[in-house]
């Protein structure tokens, strides 16, 4: 159990509710409007030892929340917290209770409370921080990716634990909807990230980098066999059209293929 001292700067989670965020909000929601949340079969082995994990990701969309909500699942058994733009939790108020917490990334106010609020919640087992370090919406073909040293120096303050690429796309295949695309990178060491203050930030940066490369290679192979369906989202044309080919289906006996094409996926 964390001390008085460090449960105060943990922001309040409720489990239920954080599921229900999860489950009814950020899976529905892709469900809807994607084709699917691919994870890629060649991800790395999660951590298995009950330690902090701060996961660094990859920012290339108004998707990402949804998409790392929907990937936390991945982590069983740990409590998931997340960091917003202070603004944009107040639009998104049902995300307080959630774990996520506000700051004002611009001022030297934010980067305390997140300093202060991050080291808290990784000194706990089992408690995982999400953040999108690179700050802004920014293309995941941008080289370098100039991440904010903010998670380099939260990485640099934790005491034991890892730090978890994790590596997200969005594109279009086969389907009118588009792909959300994930890859989880090699965990790295805090101890030896600390090795040497002034390398933590490039080793991170370095890491989600190679993350990104390789989630490119299986994203740009179009293979579906390269990944694993989390989420399945609608396929098909929809309307009027599908409507039509349900109903020929329904009357000669023949079974409906909905997707532009009808491979399977594992």
């Amino acid at each position: 159990m964390p001390t008085p001292e460090v449960s105060k700067h943990i922001p309040p989670r409720s489990e239920w509710w954080f599921r229900q965020i999860r489950d009814r909000v950020a899976k529905r929601y892709i469900r809807k409007h994607c084709h699917a949340l691919l994870l890629a079969k060649t991800s790395a082995i999660l951590p298995s030892d009950d330690a902090p994990i701060l996961v660094v990701m990859n920012h290339p969309s108004w998707w990402d929340p949804l998409i790392a909500l929907s990937l936390s699942e991945q982590l069983a058994g740990y409590a998931i917290f997340g960091v917003m733009d202070e603004q944009m939790l107040n639009k998104y108020a049902i995300l307080k209770k959630a774990g996520i917490f506000g700051i004002d990334p611009n001022s030297v106010r934010g980067a305390a409370h997140f300093l202060r609020t991050g080291v808290a919640i990784l000194s706990q087992p089992k408690h995982s921080l999400w953040v999108t370090a690179q700050g802004q919406f920014a293309d995941v073909r941008k080289r370098p990716l100039e991440l904010r040293s903010g998670v380099g120096h939260l990485a640099a303050r934790m005491t034991h634990g890892w730090v978890l690429p994790v590596a997200m796309e969005i594109g279009y295949w086969n389907e009118r909807t588009p792909e959300c695309f994930a890859r989880f990178g090699s965990a790295i060491p805090v101890e030896v990230l600390q090795t040497n203050r002034d390398e933590v930030m490039p080793k991170i940066e370095a890491a989600l980098t190679n993350t990104l490369d390789e989630l490119a290679k299986d994203v740009i192979s179009r293979d579906a066999s390269r990944f694993t369906v989390l989420v399945q989202g609608r396929v098909g044309i929809g309307g009027v059209y599908d409507l039509w080919r349900k109903w020929k289906a329904k009357l000669t006996g023949q079974k409906v293929e909905l997707g532009h094409t009808s491979e399977e996926r594992s």
